[in-house]
């Protein structure tokens, strides 16, 4: 699906053109324009990125591939940035979705495959009030970054309440729940992959932020310094979150080892009481020809009595080592 904007001085002026309108509208230096290809066809894409703008070709292949990372390079007349968007849910946990941009003077162009909250934020912002965001396309690529940023917090959020239930499971539960360790390895693949789109856009950002680009107005890096500062905070609680995950991973590898011990402890101790009854029981259970013991009178009251006796003596012996 293809969506254009089409802008001059702050306000919309038409807005869904087909191709041949949009390569007129390009060639009028006064307007600006602003293509959102949403899970376009190829023949979509071959008509906006080929026909139209005229992309470079390693820059469309780029779009059109799915990229782990974010990225930035310059064109000379435009910006081709990739940048990731995140969603967390129970149900599908942790995934991220690419949204490209081609950032020119007077134009800025956007691929995504999936729909995404920030792209429907500024096309309601621009049907509503376009003067906000539309007097320059730098301006408009700053929107749909920090809408996609101010997006990250949620996901903070919601990570932050899964550690927390994973903490009250390690630290209530009276014993250790082997579904711990799954659903830590879950936890920590999710903020790896966090980590590893927030720092290289926090990279790219600082980029854009120190000027380094001529599409980007001077005007406009103050904004972009800002964008970057949400990055470092979201990075930093993210770094925090980690660490957290690993201390309630040492707490309940502690308590499995406390609770393993316990049970060594135990069995030890009742190995230890049942010895003097293992060994008088297993002597007499030899059953030599030879053994006068047996012509006794109350052989077995004897040898149940001295059972008890010892056993009662190591009992009083363990307790006063403090074992029992």
């Amino acid at each position: 699906m293809i969506q254009s904007f089409v802008f001059n001085d702050g306000k919309l002026v038409a807005s869904n053109l087909d191709s041949d309108a949009l390569r007129l509208v390009r060639a009028d230096k006064g307007l600006l324009i602003w293509v959102n290809l949403f899970a376009p066809t190829e023949e979509e894409t071959k008509a906006i990125l080929e026909d139209v703008f005229s992309f470079h070709p390693l820059a469309i292949e780029d779009c059109l591939s799915v990229s782990r990372y974010p990225k930035i390079e310059d064109y000379e007349d435009y910006l081709y940035l990739v940048m990731h968007a995140v969603a967390f849910n129970k149900e599908e946990h942790f995934r991220t979705s690419e949204l490209d941009f081609f950032i020119g003077k007077s134009f800025l162009v956007t691929h995504h495959s999936e729909p995404l909250s920030m792209v429907t934020s500024a096309i309601d912002r621009i049907q509503k009030n376009p003067t906000s965001i539309a007097r320059g396309m730098d301006r408009l690529a700053h929107f749909l970054l920090d809408t996609m940023v101010d997006a990250y917090q949620p996901v903070l959020n919601d990570l932050t309440s899964e550690i927390r239930a994973l903490e009250d499971t390690v630290f209530v539960a009276r014993h250790s729940e082997p579904a711990v360790i799954r659903d830590f390895r879950e936890r920590k693949k999710e903020l790896s992959d966090l980590h590893q789109i927030i720092h290289p856009q926090r990279d790219v950002v600082n980029r854009i932020a120190r000027g380094e680009f001529k599409q980007i107005r001077p005007v406009l890096l103050p904004y972009f310094r800002d964008l970057l500062g949400n990055l470092n905070r979201i990075d930093a609680a993210a770094a925090t979150l980690s660490d957290q995950l690993y201390l309630t991973l040492d707490v309940f590898l502690n308590k499995a080892s406390y609770e393993t011990n316990e049970i060594i402890k135990v069995l030890t101790l009742l190995t230890a009481i049942t010895t003097p009854t293992v060994i008088i029981g297993t002597w007499y259970g030899q059953n030599f020809k030879d053994m006068p013991e047996y012509d006794l009178p109350y052989a077995y009251w004897v040898a149940l009595g001295v059972n008890l006796l010892l056993t009662a003596t190591l009992v009083i012996w363990l307790r006063r080592k403090h074992w029992l």
